[in-house]
């Protein structure tokens, strides 16, 4: 058995259990009109147990996709291997430590106002482990673009009709109306930071460390904004939007109790999408709503939620994936506690093409800063593809 199937079957375990608990606890509350300690104690362990399993499986099934960095490396052109070469003494000394022959690796990248831009293969290593990271990024649509907005036409209205006899007269019927929508891009950065003497004697991959940090701040960063940016100086979220069904509105659910998600709200959520949007629909919640909604059940008694039931695979809730979004609030008193739609259909992320880094000797000594920033936007381009569940107050 592997390690993934050895960590599946206890997920397996642990789900069991947890349910059994959920069973005692609700019978608990039926018979003293509260669940005692003891239980919701152990209620609350075996949920962890389940996050930390779902975590441990995602790690394992992502180091066995993600391959061997450096069996790459070994493959790459004679021009690819002198730019990363160059790239990585650029980190370490500096500009002004370049060769000439170094130089001239580098021009393609170079920026006139002292920056470089980060190597394609380094780029494409961040947007990676970005991706890994940040749910939003994984389910949207991702356009490049080489302006600073992208436009969009949208046309989700319809021409009106009717009917009438052979001769009888014919009013006019009413003309479909389109909509535009402009996405700009924002200057997203991150700053990490090295000293000196690291730089001269360690025998760090330079350009892998720089990935892994800038990959992470970027990940928390635009995570944040994708979920509840306000659009001014980032990308605007989908919790941004007002609620309702027109144009630059997202209809939004009541989920059918006071400050908590029931197995109502979560099938009404559902069926409030229109078909055309169900196949690729997802659930966005947070981690600590999950708790809640593992234990709803509907009129027959069947569970809503169920695990992932292969690697890799994630769990699903009527029907549908679930993923993880810690920037979605917890469920509470007039919160907007879950997102349900077509991910892809609704959302576009918008990305400036290239990434920048600059490095900086002097603001931090004695320490080398790496000012990385990279530029991108995004918003609500489906407002019908997409629907958000409301705690009532």
């Amino acid at each position: 058995m592997t390690p993934i199937e050895q960590k599946m079957d206890e997920l397996q375990r642990t789900v069991t259990q947890f349910r059994d608990l959920g069973n005692q606890a609700q019978e608990e509350t039926k018979k003293y009109g509260e669940q005692l300690s003891e239980t919701k104690a152990a209620l609350e362990k075996a949920n962890e147990a389940i996050n930390k399993l779902n975590d441990e499986i995602k790690s394992l099934h992502a180091a066995m996709n993600r391959g061997n960095r450096e069996t790459g490396d070994a493959n790459q052109s004679q021009e690819s291997k002198a730019r990363r070469e160059a790239f990585q003494k650029l980190l370490r000394k500096g500009a002004e430590r370049l060769t000439e022959t170094e130089h001239k690796a580098l021009s393609v990248q170079s920026d006139p106002d002292g920056g470089y831009l980060v190597l394609p293969e380094m780029s494409a290593e961040i947007v990676k482990k970005v991706f890994e990271s940040s749910p939003i990024r994984q389910l949207a649509s991702v356009q490049q673009i080489s302006s600073d907005s992208l436009e969009i036409i949208e046309d989700l209205d319809e021409v009106g009709a009717g009917w009438a006899t052979e001769t009888g007269s014919r009013s006019e019927t009413s003309t479909a109306e389109i909509n535009k929508l402009v996405i700009a891009v924002h200057e997203m950065y991150a700053k990490p930071k090295a000293s000196q003497k690291i730089l001269d004697d360690a025998s760090i991959n330079m350009e892998s460390w720089l990935a892994d940090k800038v990959a992470e701040k970027f990940a928390r960063t635009e995570a944040t904004a994708f979920v509840s940016g306000d659009g001014i100086n980032k990308p605007r979220g989908i919790l941004s939007y007002a609620a309702g069904t027109a144009f630059n509105q997202v209809e939004q659910v009541n989920t059918g109790a006071a400050a908590a998600i029931t197995a109502d709200g979560v099938i009404n959520l559902a069926y409030s999408l229109k078909s055309a949007y169900k196949q690729g629909a997802v659930w966005l919640m947070k981690r600590a709503t999950l708790a809640s909604v593992r234990l709803l059940k509907d009129a027959q008694d069947q569970y809503l939620w169920q695990p992932g039931i292969a690697a890799g695979q994630p769990d699903m809730l009527l029907g549908y994936p679930v993923f993880e979004a810690d920037d979605v609030p917890a469920e509470g008193a007039g919160n907007l506690c879950m997102v349900f739609g077509n991910i892809q259909a609704a959302y576009q992320i918008v990305d400036r093409f290239g990434i920048r880094t600059l490095r900086d000797p002097y603001s931090s000594k004695p320490y080398i800063e790496f000012y990385t920033t990279k530029r991108v936007g995004g918003g609500v381009k489906n407002f019908e593809a997409v629907k958000i569940a409301k705690c009532s107050t």
